[in-house]
């Protein structure tokens, strides 16, 4: 079976990681897989064994998604969105899936609903048409008005077979975030939780009792990383290794090295080991994003979330209240966050010890397999 996934991340790398995983979970099971990414380049995340295509990169500017801006920094024109959706049809065209999965959309990215869109007729349009189904993580950003809510569901039933659902409806059903209708509740699956498998200790022991400082692959962490330096300082018999990513990444990390002089910090940018070393870990800070929050679950290492919530944003803050009442977790808004109530934070975590580790709900990618194949063989 051939497999495409439509994913664009305008903010830090988490859509385009959990659509990697996805990818995996499908080549695993001996499917085609092509992976069409919109965003910024991620080349420390795995893409190894699926065809991987770049569209010209966007990234939003800041947290205004409705402002796309290109790898240079300049906004893009229309000439640029065009040559997009025009590489996304020929995309669809030329490999003519059998299942296309589009990330996100269109529960969000409606700045990009021309290419996806036009993606999803050119789909349509095939001589054998795919099976068609969107993927979307645990909770979304609220719709701000009903008729966007009615705009997506809309799309819903025009164009899509079914929607994944990454999540247990046990623990977070998509209502929480999202007004679902008994039309739109039809069409939903709930896959369980999409997360690699849990991270073994790092065979070399790196992070063994270090309090690790990660905030995605976005710039939107810089405050994390000041008041973790800060917080270093209060805690001077424990080492603190600053993860730093992002395009503009080392430009950062020489920023962020001014503020260190004699605090136990190490700063280097993102790892592709980083989930081996969050068991043998003191402790974690960090945003509290979809698969930042499962790779914490999963490896029971205390933590501390301060949750994205610059702008409208609510999706972490909601995850976080969902993850609140666990142990050795603490949620420290951004408001609070400075190198004192850091500190005490990461001391707090530290002293309840790690957390059981759940090994059940964590194969959302193997049931969105089973749910696709499913869906194929019934039409």
């Amino acid at each position: 079976m051939k497999v495409m996934i439509v994913v664009t991340h305008l903010l830090g790398t988490g859509h385009l990681s959990r659509a990697l995983t996805l990818g995996r979970a499908f080549l695993r099971t001996g499917h085609e897989t092509f992976v069409v990414t919109g965003g910024m380049p991620a080349p420390q995340l795995d893409s190894s064994g699926m065809t991987l295509l770049g569209l010209p990169p966007l990234r939003s500017d800041g947290t205004d998604f409705t402002r796309l801006l290109t790898q240079s920094g300049d906004v893009a024109d229309p000439a640029y969105l065009e040559a997009r959706e025009a590489a996304l049809v020929e995309a669809v065209q030329s490999f003519t899936p059998d299942v296309l999965i589009t990330e996100l959309f269109p529960f969000g990215r409606r700045s990009l609903a021309s290419e996806f869109t036009a993606a999803l007729e050119a789909a349509h349009t095939l001589p054998h048409r795919p099976v068609v189904l969107g993927s979307i993580r645990d909770i979304l950003a609220p719709p701000s008005k009903p008729s966007k809510a009615e705009r997506a569901e809309e799309i819903v039933r025009r164009y899509y077979d079914g929607i994944l659902v990454h999540s247990d409806p046990g623990i977070v059903p998509l209502e929480v975030s999202w007004p679902v209708t008994d039309q739109l509740r039809e069409r939903l699956f709930y896959t369980g939780f999409v997360a690699p498998e849990a991270p073994a200790p790092h065979p070399d022991a790196m992070g063994k009792d270090e309090i690790l400082v990660s905030a995605g692959g976005g710039s939107v962490g810089q405050p994390i990383f000041h008041a973790a330096i800060e917080a270093a300082r209060k805690m001077p018999n424990r080492r603190w290794r600053l993860l730093v990513g992002g395009q503009d990444a080392p430009a950062r990390i020489e920023q962020l090295q001014k503020l260190v002089g004699d605090a136990p910090v190490t700063l280097e940018p993102v790892r592709p080991d980083f989930r081996q070393m969050l068991p043998l870990a003191a402790a974690s800070v960090s945003m509290c994003g979809y698969n930042t929050a499962l790779d914490i679950l999963q490896s029971g290492t205390p933590a501390v979330f301060v949750p994205f919530d610059d702008g409208k944003e609510v999706e972490q803050s909601l995850r976080g209240q969902s993850l609140s009442n666990l142990p050795a977790i603490e949620i420290l808004p951004s408001k609070e966050l400075d190198g004192a109530a850091l500190a005490q934070a990461v001391a707090t975590v530290m002293s309840e010890g790690s957390r059981p580790v759940s090994t059940k709900g964590f194969d959302g990618a193997d049931r969105s397999v089973e749910i696709a194949c499913s869906l194929r063989g019934q039409a």
